[in-house]
């Protein structure tokens, strides 16, 4: 079965933790903690953009450190909510297509792209946009799940990231979650690859390490059977961990190829 991979249209519609504000403040706080490491400084003068934005819940909470922040997504729905409900000087949402964002050449600072790329349709155009818009020594803060991973979690199903997409797609019929399986997930090495022409500087180990540093007890609680299974797998076999968090960064003297 062959099928085609466009945008899943109006998403918050489907997924109702696009609304849930505990919990997308949460990772907001995360991004914060780890943007507020790498640069050892105020975030206070820079510039960012949000790929992803959906309702808008995490850039509200950003704009209370950056300069601006500016939310994109395609989902009109979720847009116009957040131009609703979040309105401050420095906060803007607009409708725009995550590979091809219209805005300036080397126009950000910081850009946000968290638990996006297995839902565009082509992965790779995202980060030659994301690599365009970056200023030179500017940064994306990457948030993404492995392939690899026991379970998926936008359809809470065993092994469906993992098995041939035709079995996939019957799969999620068989189960009653869907029509077919959107979502398309990298392995490490995947990964690797799609952001090959950033810098990594991974935080992973580092949040498995110290949850509390970079506020992320709601993905790893401290002491717990999670946390132990985490830094196991972390030392011995990193490749296999369900997700990563990367600073991915534009080298200075990379600035004039936008080539990925």
């Amino acid at each position: 079965m062959k099928t085609s991979r466009n945008y899943q249209k109006e998403y918050s519609n489907i997924n109702e933790l696009m609304h849930d504000r505990q919990g997308r403040e949460r990772k907001a706080a995360t991004m914060i903690a780890v943007l507020g490491d790498y640069f050892e400084c105020s975030l206070s003068s820079l510039d960012l953009v949000d790929i992803g934005a959906s309702t808008g819940i995490i850039d509200n909470y950003l704009s209370q450190y950056f300069r601006t922040v500016v939310g994109i997504d395609i989902d009109h729905a979720a847009i116009d909510k957040a131009g609703i409900n979040f309105v401050k000087e420095n906060l803007a949402f607009k409708v725009a297509d995550a590979m091809n964002t219209e805005f300036s050449d080397c126009s950000a600072d910081v850009v946000i792209c968290s638990q996006v790329y297995e839902h565009v349709p082509d992965a790779k155009a995202m980060f030659h946009e994301i690599f365009r818009i970056l200023k030179p020594g500017g940064v994306c803060y990457f948030a993404a799940s492995n392939r690899l991973m026991l379970n998926e979690p936008h359809y809470d199903l065993p092994l469906l990231s993992i098995i041939p997409r035709f079995l996939a797609h019957r799969y999620v019929r068989w189960t009653g979650r869907g029509t077919h399986y959107h979502e398309l997930h990298f392995s490490y090495w995947g990964l690797r690859k799609l952001v090959k022409k950033f810098r990594i500087i991974d935080y992973t180990g580092r949040i498995i390490s110290n949850p509390e540093e970079f506020h992320a007890e709601y993905m790893i609680p401290p002491r717990s059977r999670k946390s132990i299974m985490a830094r196991k797998i972390q030392k011995f076999a990193y490749w296999l961990l369900p997700g990563y968090i990367w600073i991915l960064e534009k080298r200075r003297q990379d600035s004039d190829s936008t080539e990925v």
